[in-house]
């Protein structure tokens, strides 16, 4: 943030609109100079399609005739036109995958500089030495970022070629499909238990504890059973896994690991197999529907399976099902749920162990 310095004394408090515009400067590159149709005829684009384009990245809209854009906001405007002529973006998915990446790093922000605030004291600094720390901060957190997403596309990218390479190797199918040939995928939920009565007598901070202790340690189950975390909404995660027994040790492990951690929080767990729609990073339909259900009808430190995974799973020596009895919920009048437990022997049975959290 080498150009972000004070015209006064370096012990001098910063002006808030000043500071707001070094920001600007510095992360941008330069001033604003460019309106909204300028940009547009700079990238060769009709106005109309990149002013939809800036709305779906949730950014904040401004009159046609202010000079609010620089040339890194022409870089990014034609960086989505390089994208859409290589057959990355096409017209049916554009403005949902831009939205999609416009929300998620609007979050990702609000976090960050949230973190940020607890370094900066306004009161106190001076804006050399605010310049200092973004200057250290942004090249860091730019460079992770760019590294976790290449990891990440290394991991989705060996599971899709994998994948394929096992359905072309003469004599073998796909683990599971329709008969219309829609892969079947495991789908399930962990909510924690009284989630809303708890939160009320924690501080923030315990709060924060919770959750983030209830992430972490669901990820590690998660991810070392082949399993993959779509989203986590607070108090609830949702996961997929490719593989029914796998779905079900995920399951089972996420129910247990109050027994072996007493500041885990106590969960139950709703598991479904069916075909889905992946889209976006998310995953719809009914399977999907049927897991959150069964979820919120599940006993405390129990997992309820449906009837499709509970097939799947019969020839499982290592699991236990009981077919609970039928139960009406929104949108399916008579879903069949089944208990899922370990069998005798094979490890910690939670309808052996008293829930403190009563029924639901």
């Amino acid at each position: 943030m080498a150009e972000a310095t004070s015209t006064g004394a370096d012990d001098e408090r910063p002006d808030v609109r000043h500071l707001i515009d070094l920001l600007e400067q510095y992360l941008l590159g330069e001033e604003p100079s460019l309106t909204g149709p300028q940009l547009a005829e700079h990238v060769g684009i009709d106005f109309e399609a990149a002013r939809q384009r800036w709305r779906s990245l949730g950014f904040t809209e401004v009159d046609d005739d202010v000079a609010a854009f620089t040339h890194a906001d022409e870089d990014a405007l034609r960086l989505t036109e390089e994208l859409s002529s290589l057959g990355f973006l096409n017209p049916t998915d554009e403005q949902a995958l831009i939205r999609t990446l416009g929300r998620s790093f609007a979050r990702l922000a609000e976090w960050q500089m949230g973190l940020l605030a607890k370094q900066i004291d306004l009161e106190e600094m001076s804006v050399d030495e605010i310049s200092e720390i973004m200057g250290r901060l942004v090249p860091a957190v730019e460079s992770l970022q760019s590294y976790v997403w290449r990891r990440h596309t290394l991991a989705v990218a060996s599971r899709l070629l994998l994948a394929a390479e096992r359905e072309d190797t003469a004599g073998h199918e796909p683990a599971a499909v329709e008969d219309d040939g829609t892969e079947l995928v495991g789908v399930g939920f962990a909510d924690i238990v009284n989630y809303t009565r708890t939160s009320r007598t924690l501080s923030r901070s315990e709060l924060t504890e919770l959750v983030d202790g209830f992430e972490a340690r669901a990820l590690e189950i998660i991810i070392a059973h082949g399993g993959r975390i779509v989203k986590t909404i607070g108090d609830e995660v949702l996961f997929v896994a490719d593989e029914a027994s796998e779905l079900a040790e995920i399951g089972l492990e996420l129910i247990e690991e109050r027994s072996r951690d007493e500041d885990f929080p106590e969960l139950r767990v709703g598991l479904a197999w069916g075909p889905i729609v992946a889209r976006l990073g998310d995953v719809l339909g009914p399977v999907v529907n049927i897991a959150s259900r069964l979820t919120s009808t599940a006993r405390p430190g129990r997992v309820l399976v449906d009837k499709r995974l509970a097939e799947e799973l019969e020839t499982e020596d290592r699991f236990k099902l009981r077919r609970v009895r039928r139960t009406s919920v929104k949108g399916y009048r008579k879903l069949e749920p089944w208990s899922l437990a370990r069998a005798a022997g094979e490890g910690p049975d939670p309808d052996q162990r008293p829930s403190s959290a009563g029924t639901a």
